[in-house]
């Protein structure tokens, strides 16, 4: 794991507001943008920003943790500087929309190899099981001050 803030070093990655956490997510893939789209249905606070992968910042993000910028196998959670990545990103995400979403929480009774490899094989078969948008996603009407680039 990389220091917090590790890509305000990094001459790559443009400058970006990381006052609130981010989730950054494959825009194109059709179960990714559903989370996105539910993120922003049930956080009426505006807790998170959403940020495409496709786009600059998100490629550069990816570049940043080492992961494959044009195979998006994770969705990375950035809160307090720190990533996190596979299952854990994805249950501290549910934790952050409150109840009832934060009993994701008890997936962590399982171990981390078994979540992960999970998540895993779901992020391997997303697009065959839920399909590929041909439109990046970016949001709706509405929701333009919640996504980054």
């Amino acid at each position: 794991m990389q220091a917090a803030y590790s890509y305000r070093q990094d001459s790559a990655v443009p400058e970006f507001p990381d006052d609130r956490p981010i989730i950054i997510f494959d825009g194109h893939c059709a179960l990714c943008s559903g989370w996105a789209r539910f993120v922003l249905r049930h956080d009426p606070e505006g807790r998170y920003r959403l940020l495409p992968a496709q786009s600059p910042l998100g490629h550069a993000l990816y570049v940043h943790y080492g992961l494959d910028p044009e195979d998006y196998q994770t969705n990375i959670l950035i809160e307090e500087g720190r990533a996190w990545f596979k299952s854990e990103g994805s249950i501290r995400m549910a934790e952050g929309l409150g109840f009832p979403w934060s009993l994701a929480a008890s997936f962590r009774l399982l171990p981390l190899p078994a979540r992960d490899r999970l998540y895993e094989w779901v992020a391997r078969n997303r697009l065959r099981f839920f399909g590929r948008r041909e439109i990046c996603y970016r949001g709706e009407s509405g929701y333009e001050d919640r996504f980054l680039a």
